[in-house]
């Protein structure tokens, strides 16, 4: 059965874009925008250094939500194909069907990504609903995870917060019990069930000012059922609203630190860019990845670093509502496949 895409449910920003800079970034973003690319759509210069490149290879993969528009007017397989040639390897799925192109059969979606060398490796559901019948992990678990068992999902996983109960500590611990159920259920079916943040999840507990929501969370968690996909603008938005706590004492915190500790819980990552803009009130303004001023050759390079057998880190390019879905992909890919460690 196909399922339509979901909402996000952070609250819907106005989004604005640099000016592109017009300046390829190198042979290898020269080769994923090909021959036809014009300066106008070329990734911005970076200053990386000419050491071993930052990404991983076969670790670049994108959030279809980014791309709804283009799905449901030209369906997966023009997307699929314009991804092959932007040098994507990886999918995350928003929903399961294409609007106006048409009806399509999970196999048939599986199929289609594989054909264009494209690995299916999450998905996002939602955590609940008000309707019985919802497609959701606590309405329909199994339905749920047939259907990523279809697609052969590695993850399976929701970017609904644990705010089903409230934002109280013990709220927050009911809907750690509820991951911890799809945890294990997803595990029997050898798929890793996660849950990617918003910002909202850095903020501190109303019965308890003292206490981090997200803090709660992995401690609440089982480290072996349940996993995390940060979404590093999202955690640098946390980082700048509950920088102090209600009461004005500081409580600062690194994103990349969350990872540095238990960098087995996070299979994957949304890589996701902002201008730094303290007027806002989310301490940024989103646009094109390479566009803006998140440390993204700092943040990969350290992750990928690390070592271990339970470590395989996958990085997903996201923009909630791009301008231009496919230059956005493009850009993306290619600024990203440009980063190279500073010697």
């Amino acid at each position: 059965m196909s399922r339509t895409f979901e909402p996000d449910p952070e609250p819907t920003r106005r989004l604005t874009r640099r000016g592109m800079l017009g300046v390829a970034a190198g042979a290898t973003a020269a080769a994923l925008l090909g021959a036809a690319a014009t300066p106008a759509s070329a990734a911005p210069a970076t200053s990386a250094g000419r050491g071993r490149p930052v990404l991983p290879p076969g670790r670049l993969g994108i959030q279809l939500y980014s791309l709804r528009d283009k799905v449901s007017t030209l369906g997966f397989g023009p997307v699929f194909a314009e991804l092959e040639k932007y040098g994507y390897d990886e999918v995350e799925f928003a929903g399961y069907t294409q609007g106006s192109a048409g009806p399509i059969t999970l196999a048939q979606l599986k199929r289609l990504a594989r054909n264009h060398g494209l690995t299916p490796i999450g998905s996002h559901v939602g955590h609940y609903s008000s309707d019985p019948n919802a497609y959701t992990f606590a309405q329909n678990l199994g339905k749920v995870l047939d259907d990523a068992q279809a697609l052969g999902l590695k993850h399976i996983g929701t970017a609904s917060g644990p705010f089903r109960y409230g934002s109280t500590v013990d709220a927050v611990k009911r809907a750690a019990e509820e991951f911890n159920t799809y945890g294990a259920a997803a595990k029997a079916r050898g798929m890793k069930f996660y849950q990617h943040n918003h910002s909202e999840e850095f903020s501190f507990a109303t019965d308890d000012p003292r206490v981090r929501l997200y803090d709660v969370l992995l401690a609440e968690t089982d480290p072996d059922l349940v996993f995390l996909e940060m979404d590093i603008f999202w955690a640098h938005v946390g980082r700048f609203r509950f920088s102090t706590r209600p009461d004005g004492t500081p409580a600062p915190f690194e994103p990349l630190d969350y990872v540095l500790e238990r960098p087995h819980r996070y299979p994957l990552f949304h890589v996701k860019d902002g201008v730094s803009d303290p007027s806002d009130p989310f301490g940024y303004r989103m646009v094109d990845v390479g566009d803006g001023d998140i440390d993204y050759e700092r943040f990969i390079s350290t992750v990928t670093r690390l070592r271990g057998e339970r470590l395989a880190h996958h990085w997903q390019t996201e923009l909630d509502s791009p301008t231009d879905s496919f230059t956005f992909a493009r850009r993306s890919s290619a600024y990203l496949h440009s980063l190279r460690e500073r010697c």
